[in-house]
């Protein structure tokens, strides 16, 4: 005979908790200072915040009260997840039958269920997760309900965290110190004269020549010590970060295509006035790729994010404008091209088939305008 009883509220709960993580990928939101309410978060789904009230709610000015004090948690969840709109669904499992739950708040719906039947017959909650009523727990007592409850989201728990410990852990680094070494060794070349820059700098002129190859070899050379010492500089902090969380093969794609695309910006911007190098062009787009990865990410990163990777690309961009002789379009052009190629390799676990294909047609559709416009309408 099962030992453990489990109240109607508490059967809502669980079942609510365990559909929603197992099934939608909400994940938990620790609020500090709030009893008996349950806060979930999955920023890609039409919710993406779901807080589950168990307290009892007596009347309207009370639940009045319940609107404030959610809204509050909402804008500093809208801040770490950069959301400009966090829609919510507010569920009150304890609510007293005078209360009306119409409301004018914008973003905020709210929704009451008493029983666990209404799990399934409720039809409001039917259109919203369609597939709840399939969520059947086998159970034969309240205590095999609890363990099948409890062993379903610690394994999906798991399995996240799992997915978390593989994406952030530290691994080698072989690719972005690999191009800091090619770099080098070409910028000491072109010093003693075994190679001529001006043979593989990105000039639109030699372009339409047929010398495609300049659109990434400009990349690799550098005008000076103090040009390559800064970009290098910057390749190793933003590069090996990128390269730890998003892996050397896709590391390799971005840094190309940023690179590519960083030149053609500049080709069609620029035209036939500018002869470009340096790899700032492609760091830009490491750090485009920084940020798309990050969004995935935004409710751990976005602190950092807002605190150090979107200030370092404003603050780069606008010393791009102040400084004579830097091929800002370049610049802008990596950058643009990181983020599209970010999304086309895609962050393991988080972005789907369907955001990797969006991402290879955008970046297909940036390239092929930018070579339209620097051949055809320079």
């Amino acid at each position: 005979m099962s030992s453990l009883n489990i109240s109607n509220i508490d059967e809502i709960t669980m079942r609510l908790v365990h559909y929603f993580v197992t099934k939608e990928n909400y994940q938990p939101i620790i609020v500090n200072g709030l009893d008996n309410e349950i806060w979930l978060e999955n920023s890609d789904k039409k919710y993406e915040v779901i807080r589950i009230n168990n307290n009892y709610i007596h009347n309207k000015e009370q639940l009045d009260f319940d609107i404030f004090k959610a809204k509050t948690i909402v804008k500093q969840i809208k801040k770490k997840t950069f959301s400009f709109n966090c829609n919510t669904l507010s569920i009150f499992l304890n609510l007293n039958d005078s209360v009306d739950l119409k409301t004018k708040e914008k973003h905020i719906d709210l929704l009451t269920l008493n029983d666990v039947e209404e799990l399934e017959t409720s039809k409001t909650l039917s259109s919203l997760f369609p597939e709840l009523k399939n969520d059947v727990i086998d159970a034969k007592d309240d205590m095999d309900f609890f363990i099948h409850i409890t062993s379903d989201i610690n394994n999906k728990t798991e399995e996240k965290n799992k997915l978390f410990e593989k994406t952030f852990r530290k691994k080698p680094i072989l690719v972005t110190y690999a191009l800091i070494v090619i770099n080098v060794i070409i910028f000491l070349l072109s010093l003693v004269g075994i190679i001529n820059v001006n043979d593989f700098a990105m000039n639109l002129y030699y372009i339409k020549q047929g010398e495609w190859y300049r659109l990434l070899t400009a990349a690799f050379f550098h005008a000076d010590i103090i040009h390559i010492l800064c970009n290098m500089y910057c390749l190793y902090v933003v590069g090996t970060q990128l390269e730890n969380v998003l892996g050397k093969v896709k590391f390799i794609i971005v840094y190309i295509v940023s690179a590519i695309a960083g030149s053609l910006m500049s080709a069609a911007l620029n035209g036939m006035a500018v002869t470009s190098i340096g790899a700032s062009g492609a760091i830009f787009g490491i750090m485009g790729a920084m940020l798309y990865f990050g969004y995935h990410y935004r409710l751990y990163l976005g602190s950092v994010m807002m605190s150090q990777i979107v200030p370092l690309i404003i603050l780069n961009l606008l010393l791009g404008f102040m400084i004579p002789n830097v091929d800002n379009y370049a610049h802008i052009g990596g950058l643009i091209g990181g983020l599209f190629a970010g999304m086309a390799v895609g962050v393991e676990g988080k972005s789907s088939k369907s955001d990797s294909i969006n991402g290879i047609v955008v970046t297909l559709i940036l390239l092929g305008f930018l070579t339209y416009v620097a051949l055809f309408m320079r």
